[in-house]
């Protein structure tokens, strides 16, 4: 049975449904949702899903976000009284999972809150009044009674430090959070349409759980040891139960494929600490969007050896400051500084803690053991804003082309010289692409561009995926393609050809007005064209982006567009 309760104005509901005996979940439907963070552009939304499962005693499994605090809180109480639940189980403490944990302490002040060591830690500093606890590690089990004996399973970096996998013996279903799922919103509580859901399960993967490819296989590991799985109740969208064989077996390929990566670069920070978590996230997505596999350590919960090995093996380091004066903080610290190696590339940022270590002296001494700085120092003086995070894609962006420049190198010259050559003859126009969303702001040279259709009218373009502009060309995102002129586009094309600082403003010295769509329209551009992105094809190395074109005007009709002839078919 599935009950709906709908908030119009926001398009936010609530769906209830028995999945497995004694096992009920609310998932809380957000319709509307297009962005998580500046990098992961949303197209059919996302949900957050929660569940009870009835023995003896009573599990809640995750809340949800604070958006659906009231419809949240009045559903849970209306398929329990609060105050019968024992146990509340954190799959981790990320707030779209865990936003509710103060209200449901408030309604059963008596729950024992379940989860990983780190999980309990933050939870102090996020609802700040004491709580009964059981800290769990790997293969511990808690019995509810009439057969539900839960397992757990710790399952670091995915995607927090902190989470856990919950498996119930009895049902056979495993209880996720972040892996496996996909922001997905419909009415659908399973995943019975695999073609429509393929996509958006992709991306996510891409998105939240490449860069953590080696402890999904650690996780999927574990997860072989629990014996049959019915179902996988994931913490966003739908549940998978028609596929699982299949889409954990994406999974597995897609995980396999990340680890077999030649470069690699560790990212060294204090989870939960000041802005860390969102900027390394936006860190790691600019080197993932490379082709470079990441390793992600929190400082505050690694073991010393494991830490100086994985130093060892990467050809760059990201290093977050941590809180000032922290013992492990120095530990660690020295650790990394023992185990790094001459040529290897180095970052720093500043996690917004307030009491970060001295970001200088650390740069200073990380140059003094011969490693190369891939990008200036990341200072954060006041609380992140969406410039902030792009300027942290860009630099991590940065990092992952230093690292991969030799492998980038050898493809290029690895190509037959005939095929390089024919290829160099497909020739094409010249185009300036820009985009506004929000604070941020990018732009690039093209020339990958084509019309596509007449009805509607569309074009496709081919956007490299270490591209700053890509995530500001997801899909339901609005650019503009400036069209540039035969005799007429040097200075144009020589300003966005150069190679930009992180966070640097591609405009300045610019003449542009703004579009309806809000972004730049080059003034001494020949044509422009406004446009949305309607889909995203993966073409290996490239997005091709295909967009409708809704508005256009051309300056000079009678002038020629310029056309780019190249003489190599390997590079631009």
């Amino acid at each position: 049975m599935v009950a709906l309760a709908e908030n119009s104005k926001k398009r936010l509901s609530i769906q209830v449904a028995q999945i497995a005996p004694e096992t009920t979940t609310i998932r809380s439907l957000d319709w509307d949702r297009d962005r998580f963070d500046i990098e992961f552009g949303l197209q059919n939304g996302t949900t957050y899903n929660s569940f009870i499962i009835r023995g003896e005693q009573t599990a809640l499994i995750d809340t949800s976000h604070e958006k659906f605090r009231l419809n949240f809180l009045e559903t849970l109480k209306n398929q329990i009284d609060p105050a019968q639940i024992d146990y509340l189980i954190i799959s981790h403490t990320e707030p779209d999972h865990s936003g509710l944990v103060k209200d449901v302490l408030q309604l059963a002040p008596d729950i024992t809150v379940v989860g990983s060591k780190v999980a309990i830690q933050f939870l102090e500093d996020l609802v700040h009044q004491p709580f009964r606890r059981q800290v769990v590690k790997n293969g511990d089990r808690l019995n509810l009674g009439k057969n539900h004996e839960l397992e757990f399973i710790i399952a670091p970096n995915l995607h927090w430090p902190d989470t856990i996998f919950t498996y119930d013996h009895k049902t056979q279903i495993l209880y996720t959070c972040d892996a496996f799922g996909l922001h997905y919103c419909s009415d659908a509580t399973f995943d019975e349409d695999l073609e429509a859901i393929s996509p958006d399960f992709q991306f996510y993967y891409e998105c939240l759980m490449a860069p953590n490819a080696r402890s999904v296989l650690s996780a999927m590991k574990r997860m072989d040891e629990l014996g049959k799985i019915s179902m996988i109740a994931t913490g966003h969208g739908p549940l998978l139960y028609h596929n699982i064989e299949e889409l954990t077996g994406r999974y597995r390929r897609w995980s396999q494929s990340q680890t077999k990566a030649e470069t690699t670069v560790g990212v060294f920070y204090v989870s939960g600490y000041g802005s860390s978590d969102r900027l390394v996230g936006a860190i790691v997505n600019g080197i993932v969007k490379t082709g470079t596999a990441v390793e992600l350590v929190d400082l505050r919960s690694t073991d010393l050896q494991q830490l100086q090995e994985i130093v060892g093996r990467c050809s760059g380091i990201v290093v977050g400051t941590p809180p000032a004066g922290s013992t492990f903080a120095q530990t660690n610290l020295s650790a990394i500084l023992g185990a790094v190696k001459q040529k290897q590339a180095v970052g720093i940022f500043e996690t917004g803690g307030g009491d970060d270590e001295p970001i200088d002296p650390l740069l200073n001494k990380f140059q003094d053991l011969g490693l190369t700085p891939a990008f200036p120092p990341i200072r954060i003086k006041q609380e992140p804003a969406e410039n902030t995070y792009k300027l942290c894609e860009e630099a991590g962006t940065d990092i992952g082309q230093w690292v991969t420049r030799d492998k980038s190198i050898k493809a290029m010259k690895s190509l037959d010289a005939d095929l390089d050559k024919a290829l160099g003859r497909l020739s094409g126009g010249l185009y300036i692409i820009t985009a506004k969303k929000g604070e941020v702001k990018s732009a690039m040279l093209a020339s990958w561009v084509s019309q596509a259709s007449f009805k509607p009218l569309g074009v496709s373009i081919a956007v490299a995926k270490d591209r700053a502009i890509e995530s500001l060309m997801q899909v339901g995102d609005k650019f503009v393609l400036n069209v540039l002129e035969e005799g007429n586009y040097q200075s144009l094309m020589k300003h966005f050809l150069k190679r930009f600082p992180p966070g640097a403003d591609r405009f300045e010295g610019i003449r542009t007005q703004d579009a309806e769509n809000g972004a730049p329209i080059l003034a001494d551009a020949l044509a422009y064209m406004e446009c949305e992105a309607i889909a995203r094809m993966d073409c290996g190395d490239h997005w091709v982006v295909y967009s409708n074109v809704y508005a256009g005007r051309v300056s000079k009709p009678d002038a020629l567009t310029a056309v780019h002839h190249r003489k190599v078919g390997n590079h631009y």
